[in-house]
């Protein structure tokens, strides 16, 4: 179920967005539709989700319609500030959405066509555990309009799994693979590494499997120890040891090199696409600071410069909505220091860089030192821009701090 919210400003029942907020035409807009569901809670996962037992009350059958509440009312908000913009992007995340009948997914994406329209070639991702992915499942999906399918392989390693309590059999990945690829759909797999007992091998061994099954893309995360997890607990315990640092960074070279080998290019510190045309052009919004809304409990949103997040269980999420409010929790104004932070975070962690114009100028004197120390390129520099090195990739919170702290 993740931490408890962030505070903020309150936001009034009806949603609308403080004075002054604009939609701008030149900037995407995007879609999160966020599924809070799950069988089982994996003990390092800090996202917003449930089993069966902690819905206290809310319902997976009526999910479906309780979220198209959310997409009327974002349509009134968003009608009040200027022209709707149709979505670029569309991406189901959790949880996990295929625990939704593939019928209820796509009323949530038809939803969002009829209300906003879908731009021309627009990416539609549904992120999928293996063990709910059927041929079925994909077809009816790409029929509805998916375009993309996300697997959460993690490991092909049985007892790192174990440790991640992911509790898929890791032979179906491939099952969910081809049954994707019959679909017609672009697919992604995610890794994880640095799980309590995984070796250097036992990541090499994932990562050449994950090569094998030749996706369009693969996202390669390091483990992070998030409070209030099951995972946190054991570490403090002494149960488990925590994520060895140096192992990660061995982790994280050894999936570069050999992605760039297989014909993968990084654009993101932990993404790495065939080509650019099978980047993720979700996420790569979110790292742009463009527009989006998340619908669903938990969800956050943004539109220029107003971020706010929704309430985080699924039955006061439906509360709400059934007596016609916004599930916004709270939001607030990102302007000031906190924007260029945030600018500065997000945009240097991919490929095409920051503008050094960008920079507060007080700090950029500091860029001649991060060449010195590898950790930018030189060329792109020269052309104003920050590109991380892989030594700068590994190192990218000690990039960030030079870059904006005085």
């Amino acid at each position: 179920m993740g931490g408890p919210l962030p505070s903020g400003d309150a936001v009034p029942a009806s949603g609308a967005l403080p004075e002054g907020t604009t939609a701008h035409g030149d900037v995407d807009f995007g879609v999160y539709l966020h599924v809070p569901f799950c069988r089982v809670r994996c003990g390092y996962c800090d996202f917003n989700t449930y089993t069966a037992t902690e819905l206290r009350g809310a319902r997976q059958d009526t999910y479906a319609d309780t979220l198209l509440q959310e997409i009327a009312l974002s349509h009134r908000v968003l009608s009040d500030i200027g022209a709707l913009r149709a979505a670029q992007t569309v991406f189901f995340g959790g949880g996990t959405p295929t625990l939704l009948p593939a019928g209820d997914l796509a009323r949530m994406l038809g939803g969002v066509r009829d209300t906003f329209g879908l731009a021309p070639g627009a990416e539609v991702t549904v992120e999928a555990n293996p063990d709910t992915v059927t041929p079925a499942v994909m077809a009816e999906l790409a029929t509805a309009g998916v375009t993309r399918v996300s697997i959460g392989m993690q490991s092909s390693v049985p007892h790192v799994l174990a440790a991640l309590d992911r509790t898929h059999n890791p032979e179906n990945v491939a099952t969910a693979v081809a049954a994707a690829r019959e679909a017609g759909l672009d697919v992604s797999v995610d890794l994880i590494y640095g799980a309590p007992g995984e070796s250097l091998t036992d990541w090499e061994a994932s990562v050449r499997t994950a090569i094998e099954l030749q996706p369009d893309h693969i996202s390669a995360y390091a483990l992070i120890i998030e409070d209030g997890t099951k995972l946190a607990r054991q570490i403090r315990a002494g149960v488990v040891a925590a994520p060895d640092d140096d192992l990660q960074a061995d982790m994280y070279e050894f999936v570069d090199e050999a992605l760039g080998e297989a014909g993968f290019d990084w654009y993101e510190v932990s993404n790495f696409s065939r080509g650019e045309k099978h980047r993720s052009r979700h996420n790569l919004a979110y790292w742009r600071g463009t527009d989006w809304w998340g619908y669903g409990p938990g969800a956050h949103s943004h539109v220029d410069g107003t971020r706010w997040w929704n309430v985080k269980h699924p039955a006061a999420y439906a509360q709400r909505l059934a007596a016609g409010e916004s599930p916004a929790f709270a939001r607030e104004t990102i302007d000031g220091s906190a924007a260029v932070l945030e600018r500065v975070l997000l945009q240097s962690r991919i490929r095409e860089g920051l503008a050094i114009d960008q920079i507060p100028p007080s700090r950029r004197t500091a860029v001649a030192g991060l060449i010195a120390d590898e950790l930018v390129e030189p060329g792109a520099a020269l052309q104003g821009r920050i590109v991380l090195t892989r030594r700068g990739r590994l190192l990218a919170d000690a990039v960030v701090r030079a870059l904006t702290e005085d």
